[in-house]
């Protein structure tokens, strides 16, 4: 760990991407679909946009910073919130300030443009608060503890490039797995990240998902795919929700890392017209058993299906399939 010869801050700073605009040709623009960004790799894939005319990408951004803790503890003054984005490839860097949302509050927001010709593979986007310290302005009293991948090229925003679902045989395999062999996956986030398991036992399942096969196969594995992602926002959720710190006022607290990217992602449609302080504020105090926790079942699996986007792959889904029909009979 690295010592500083300044007070910082010891509160978790956390950041997440909130909206994507492509400028194109004549400074057309395009927003990005949600699921070309990931807050739970933390991780922005710009390939996903399908299109090879961007300029460049107007990305937004909000970041949570111990507020209560500068407040309480007097040691630092001038505070700025600063974006920095950087990739080492081409020695690009773009800096830029967010601003309050509220005056005092937790949440800084704003936005930094990326420049295509300037960043062509990977860029690493980090933010930091910054403070005068001592009488010594410019001092870095915190950073995100994981930056954000922004990925240029890439169709599918994962960190490590390689799937998150892994296919075993839940018959033959470890032991924890036996008792799922009737499943054909289930959603494991038991590790550091999620990861989806796969049942090799269900003939064709892998196939399906990994596609490639006929167009009929390809639309029905769009559909199992979006279901999967639907099931893993659930589980996320629970698994987020159950792993929260309570301050000493019984307040709860949104974990550092990507299971609080996950409740700030999906507070909003689960306790609508509320902050996300307040909303989970509410939704820890019914899981607690205060209020009704299964009232709110209904509004976990919308939150996740909209993050899935399965309402609108199923509508897609049908229209497909009545289309491959009607080509069948032609």
């Amino acid at each position: 760990m690295r010592a500083y010869p300044y007070p910082r801050l010891t509160g978790a700073l956390t950041a997440r991407v909130t909206a994507v605009r492509l400028r194109g040709p004549g400074d057309r623009r395009e927003q990005l679909d949600s699921k070309g960004y990931s807050v739970v790799e933390q991780v922005l894939a710009l390939g996903s946009a399908q299109r090879d005319d961007w300029i460049s990408a107007r990305i937004s951004l909000a970041a949570t910073v111990p507020a209560r803790e500068i407040e309480a503890k007097g040691h630092w003054s001038d505070i700025s919130v600063v974006v920095v984005l950087t990739e080492g490839a081409t020695n690009a860097r773009t800096v830029t300030r967010l601003e309050p949302s509220v005056e005092g509050g937790q949440e800084w927001v704003g936005e930094i443009e990326l420049d295509r010709d300037r960043y062509l593979d990977r860029a690493s986007l980090n933010v930091h608060v910054v403070a005068t310290v001592e009488g010594i302005a410019g001092r870095i009293i915190s950073s995100t503890e994981q930056e954000w991948v922004v990925d240029v090229t890439s169709t599918v925003p994962l960190r490590d490039r390689e799937l998150s679902v892994e296919t075993v045989s839940f018959a033959r395999g470890a032991e924890w797995l036996r008792s799922f062999r009737e499943a054909p996956w289930i959603v494991d986030t038991s590790g550091r990240m999620p990861i989806v398991r796969l049942n090799s036992d269900f003939e064709g399942l892998a196939a399906l998902v990994e596609g490639g096969g006929s167009k009929v196969e390809g639309v029905v594995g769009e559909l199992l795919l979006a279901q999967m992602c639907a099931e893993v926002w659930t589980a996320v959720f629970h698994t987020a929700l159950g792993d929260l710190e309570i301050e000493d006022d019984g307040a709860p607290v949104f974990p550092p890392d990507w299971r609080g990217a996950v409740l700030r992602e999906m507070l909003p449609d689960i306790v609508p017209g509320r902050s996300v302080e307040d909303a989970l504020r509410e939704v820890h105090t019914r899981r607690s058993g205060e209020g009704s926790w299964a009232d709110l079942q209904p509004r976990i699996q919308y939150a996740a299906a909209r993050r899935a986007e399965l309402p609108k792959i199923l509508a897609t889904t049908v229209r497909d399939l009545e289309r491959l029909d009607l080509e069948a009979f032609a």
